[in-house]
């Protein structure tokens, strides 16, 4: 889109949010208030970029008859030059789920409670970088294991209010899906062997009621007992809730809340999360058949990280990133490996952009 396009829908969208009558529909409100947001920098951008090449024009003007203008046009012309880039940036087409929320599952997978118990590494990391963030955090469903680890765990984390635009959860942790391999000693091991175990992590944008349409006719809901660690029930009565989409199959199962009810809401929350997950990829998917471009390079579905911990290393295969800082990162300093992947990407559609 061009810049005059853009300047265009920003000045409507400013005009529409001074209007009273929009704010009865808080949908909307939210809707043009976060396009608005994204606008904002790239508008700042363009009028400071218009008004140092008029600055320019000025200066070499003046330049004519005292040569001190001169240096100031060439400090000028490296101003104008790092606000085009800046421009270039901004203008790169940009993940229409960045400003969302996230939900995040990890499951536990080959190495029974070694795996459960770095599951359970995983889910504080991420908690404590969420700390770090200033990001609240809310367990919808979890299932322990006997050692008390994670069998899985699903957790909303969201964004501190005023966050900056395009800053969103999803910006930064849209990239840890994938399977997460641990190399280390277990607990259970006697012999003092390194065991090799993994864990999935499911990153989705968490979706808003306007976002995905879910008809009551698609889904069949099943109700169970909830149970805990090895499968002893904690809740005498059928609390717990099973939702099948049957259009898609996807099924999504809640048994953390003492109510039927809560736990279908909560469940519900999931699956219009993984529905607008779902619908976007499809949509990417197609896009890049179109385009026929090669696979991303920090495509959510392969193998992306190991943990070694003898060696103290984090490893993400994606982008070669390599640190001796296992540690730190376990203890949510995750900014150094996030910025890798995020500048990856962004050097990628610089590239794409570019063709």
């Amino acid at each position: 889109m061009k810049l005059d396009d853009l300047l265009g829908e920003y000045y409507e969208l400013e005009q529409r949010l001074a209007d009273p009558t929009v704010h009865a529909d808080q949908s909307l409100a939210r809707r043009l208030g976060r396009r608005y947001s994204q606008l904002t920098p790239i508008i700042a951008a363009y009028r400071e970029l218009r008004q140092v090449e008029s600055d320019i024009e000025a200066a070499e003007e003046l330049a004519a008859e005292d040569s001190s203008f001169a240096e100031e046009a060439k400090q000028l012309a490296v101003q104008r030059d790092e606000l085009v880039e800046r421009l270039r940036r901004l203008l790169i087409p940009r993940d229409p789920n960045d400003d969302k929320d996230v939900i995040l599952e990890v499951k536990a997978g080959e190495g029974g409670e070694e795996s459960a118990l770095f599951a359970s590494d995983l889910v504080r990391m991420y908690l404590r970088y969420a700390e770090r963030q200033g990001w609240k955090t809310e367990v919808i469903d979890a299932t322990h294991s006997d050692l008390g680890g994670y069998k899985d765990i699903t957790i909303a984390f969201k964004a501190k209010a005023g966050a900056e635009p395009g800053r969103g959860v999803w910006t930064q942790l849209k990239f840890e899906g994938g399977v997460h391999r641990v190399q280390r000693v277990p607990v259970t091991e006697s012999q003092g062997r390194i065991h090799t175990s993994a864990a999935g992590v499911l990153v989705v944008p968490e979706a808003e009621e306007v976002d995905v349409e879910v008809h009551d006719n698609d889904l069949r809901i099943d109700v169970f007992r909830s149970s805990g660690p090895g499968g002893q029930s904690v809740n005498t009565t059928d609390s717990a809730v099973r939702i099948t989409h049957l259009p898609t199959g996807i099924v999504v199962s809640c048994q953390n809340e003492k109510s039927q009810l809560q736990n279908k809401e909560q469940a519900l929350r999931i699956l219009r999360s993984r529905l607008l997950a779902e619908a976007q990829a499809a949509a990417d998917a197609e896009a890049q058949a179109e385009r026929k471009n090669q696979v991303r390079t920090v495509d959510r579905s392969e193998r992306v990280r190991t943990y070694n911990f003898p060696e103290n290393r984090i490893s993400d295969h994606r982008v070669g990133y390599k640190a001796y800082n296992l540690d730190q990162v376990l203890d949510g300093d995750l900014s150094g490996v996030l910025q890798a992947l995020i500048d990856a990407d962004t050097k990628e559609r610089l590239e794409q952009a570019s063709q």
